[in-house]
């Protein structure tokens, strides 16, 4: 008797670049083959440093950009004189809806963020999505998109229009709802790579990871899909983290045996799974070990 054939996870860690601890925490895992992707904020004073503790990484892990339009200050100068900072995300969420989103300067911005990341890695990002999912708003959307089109070799894209698995159902429609699917819609009539399928979303203050990932795992369909986490260490310089205990969390559980034996048991490896990518789908290591 033949056994099913294994399923395959991409695993990227967001919000590499955000803080040191949390950039420390992401490269440590992603040097032990821990995750397949890691999704960078580019718009911090640091992010030169950050990207260096990437160097030498297998070159199974995809490198993305993860366009920040909600945390700390612009990057380009255009912007930040409208926005000094930038909104939080529901006042964002509003304004993209009302069509108020500023279309010139969301533009310099978009460039700006994606210029950053290509001066400090010498190198296209791999994939684009968006800090708490702002790269398929109304108004930025389709300026990410024209921007994405635009790079070559063309980056694959992270779609939030199909949001699978346990955690918050509110969530889950939220993100959706407010731009997930209709960048879904775009992503497949511009022929543009992306995932099949998105799973990770919880709401950070439940304490038990493994048993989150164990059933995400169980939802992972046939096709692949594309698990976002946010681990990271302790950073005292990052005092406004809302959720430093989930990175502490999700971190000890990504790196311990624990992770590598509920991949096997549920049939699961980590790979690519960009629909339309003519990259290999199975990483070079099959599982954490």
């Amino acid at each position: 008797m033949t056994s099913a054939a294994p399923r395959t996870l991409a695993l990227c860690a967001d919000d590499f670049g955000i803080a040191a601890g949390v950039s420390r925490g992401i490269a440590r895992l992603a040097h032990a083959r821990r995750l397949t992707a890691v999704s960078c904020i580019t718009t911090g004073a640091q992010w030169p440093e950050h990207a260096a503790l990437l160097a030498g990484a297998p070159d199974s892990l995809d490198v993305g950009l993860h366009l920040n339009l909600t945390e700390g200050a612009p990057l380009s100068k255009r912007l930040a004189r409208l926005w000094p900072r930038l909104p939080s995300l529901p006042k964002l969420i509003a304004l993209a809806h009302m069509g108020r989103v500023p279309r010139a300067e969301m533009r310099a911005e978009l460039h700006a963020q994606l210029s950053a990341f290509h001066a400090a890695r010498g190198e296209r990002p791999r994939f684009i999505d968006g800090h708490q999912h702002v790269h398929h708003l109304p108004g930025s959307r389709e300026l990410m998109l024209d921007m994405l089109e635009h790079v070559q070799p063309l980056p694959a894209l992270r779609n939030t229009g199909r949001v699978l698995g346990p955690g918050s159902g509110f969530k889950r429609w939220m993100i959706e709802r407010t731009g997930g699917r209709a960048l879904l819609a775009a992503a497949q009539r511009r022929m543009i790579p992306h995932n099949a399928a998105l799973l990770g979303v919880y709401g950070f203050d439940d304490p038990d990871y493994r048993a989150l990932m164990q059933r995400w795992l169980a939802a992972l369909p046939p096709e692949g899909a594309l698990l976002f986490c946010h681990p990271g260490d302790p950073d005292p310089a990052y005092a406004g983290d809302a959720i430093a205990a989930a990175r502490r969390r999700e971190r000890d559980y990504l790196a311990s045996d624990a992770f590598s034996a509920d991949l096997a048991a549920a049939g699961v490896v980590l790979g690519r799974v960009w629909q339309g990518d003519l990259a290999p789908a199975v990483s070079e290591t099959s599982t954490p070990g």
